[in-house]
């Protein structure tokens, strides 16, 4: 009997979804676009993450020519080069968490202190402006602003300082980058943060005044638990990206001079595996790199569950 309710429940989920897209199926049609996006250009090409394990020849089998098994894992494990890059990838990743993701959450909290509507909405535009401009666009303007004879290096020069090449001395390239993505996604990143302070109820904060809580008081006990949903959901989505740090970017910034701060997972993984024709060795840096990814990620939503009852699942 049990079986057979078991088979019934099914065959009603079943026909209730059907009917459900029967129904609406315009509303269903309109994310068939972004359904075969991703199968083509997100769940296909993980079929190619099978010459990790065989050895891969240009003009030879799609799959590779001979299985390996764990041969080219043992290599970048075994390679010094690899520990500094993925040691430079997990500092930068970490200066973007604790410097660029805290940094829209506390815009947004300051955008909405504004009474002025002219000059918030001002601000607004010019803080979501510098998301648009391209990543080649952006990299000019910093090679341009800090170049020797640029507009940083003569404040410099002027204030009696000598001029620096930010963009030739690897201890600099970590500011400038952490740097450039605060500018670049500041406003951007606070517009979730913004849509969700709209949904906050105003009658908490009357209630709040009445109860003698000045602004900040508020800030704590009202408007930062009611962003925290949100927060959760960006941090886990965040840390799941972890080790993912920007590759045009740096692919662009960099140079071989500040290899030694700025090479990360994914300008290396270009390197060895698109320009040096390594396309297997390539391939299994960057399925490693993913599995962590994926680690973080379920790692990170398990103990938001635990701890704030917040979670992507």
């Amino acid at each position: 009997m049990e079986g057979v309710s078991k088979i019934r429940h099914n065959q009603l989920l079943k026909s209730g979804m059907w009917g459900s897209i029967k129904k609406d199926w315009q509303l269903y049609s309109l994310i068939l676009l972004p359904v075969i996006y991703l199968i083509i250009f997100k769940y296909g090409p993980m079929f190619g993450n099978i010459i990790a394990f065989r050895r891969f020849m240009p003009g030879g089998s799609i799959i590779g020519e001979e299985w390996v098994g764990l041969q080219y894992f043992k290599m970048f494990l075994n390679d010094p080069t690899f520990y500094n890059v993925f040691a430079n990838t997990f500092i930068l990743a970490f200066l973007l968490l604790v410097i660029t993701f805290p940094a829209p959450i506390i815009f947004a909290l300051l955008l909405n202190e504004l009474k002025n509507q002219l000059f918030k909405r001002f601000i607004q535009t010019a803080s979501y402006l510098p998301h648009f401009f391209s990543v080649v666009v952006v990299a000019g303007m910093v090679f341009e602003i800090l170049s020797l004879n640029g507009p940083v290096n003569s404040l410099l020069a002027g204030w009696g300082f000598e001029k620096i090449s930010f963009m030739q001395l690897p201890e600099w390239f970590r500011t400038v980058f952490v740097s450039v993505d605060l500018w670049q996604g500041l406003g951007w990143g606070a517009i979730l943060y913004l849509a969700a302070l709209t949904g906050i109820n105003d009658e908490l904060y009357e209630a709040a005044k009445i109860d003698g809580a000045n602004r900040w008081q508020q800030t704590m006990h009202i408007t930062i638990p009611g962003l925290l949903p949100t927060i959760v959901v960006l941090l886990i989505l965040n840390i799941g990206n972890f080790l993912q740090i920007g590759f045009e970017k740096v692919l662009l910034l960099y140079n071989p001079l500040t290899y030694e701060t700025a090479d990360v997972i994914s300008t290396y993984v270009y390197r060895v595996g698109l320009e040096s024709g390594s396309f297997s060795y390539g391939a299994a840096i960057g399925l490693f790199e993913s599995i962590i990814g994926l680690i973080l990620v379920l790692g990170a939503n398990y103990l938001s569950k635990r701890i704030t009852d917040n979670s992507l699942w």
